[in-house]
């Protein structure tokens, strides 16, 4: 059993800044892309960063220059540290890890989602 849990979301005024973060946990055996999707209202849930194993990042056009992807692979843990948030960037943030589990194949998992909403 692995799971994802996710942590930092809420309410920030348009220029301000949130960081998000989800830890991996359970039979982990390995780690590969840990990555952050968003899903607005009436929209496609979309990539919005990943990273590598090795620390190789890519974003979403939307969000490049404004958010930064990290990860530590001690911790199991991935951040995505959202600055200049704009009301756009409001949506349920999931965290998803590319991993293999202890006994069994390579698997995609999601963690539940986390509110982050860009308001005055």
């Amino acid at each position: 059993q692995v799971q994802l849990v996710e942590s930092g979301g809420g309410l920030v005024q348009p220029g301000g800044s949130l960081r998000l973060s989800c830890a991996a946990s359970g039979s982990i055996f390995s780690i590969y892309a840990m990555s952050w999707y968003r899903q607005a209202p009436g929209k496609q849930r979309e990539l919005v960063a990943a990273i590598t194993t090795g620390g190789s990042s890519n974003y979403a056009d939307s969000v490049k220059g404004r958010f930064t992807i990290s990860r530590d692979n001690a911790k199991n843990t991935v951040t995505l540290q959202m600055n200049s948030l704009k009301p756009e960037d409001t949506a349920i943030y999931y965290c998803k890890s590319d991993l293999r589990t202890v006994a069994g194949p390579r698997i995609g998992v999601w963690g539940q989602g986390t509110q982050v909403t860009v308001s005055s």
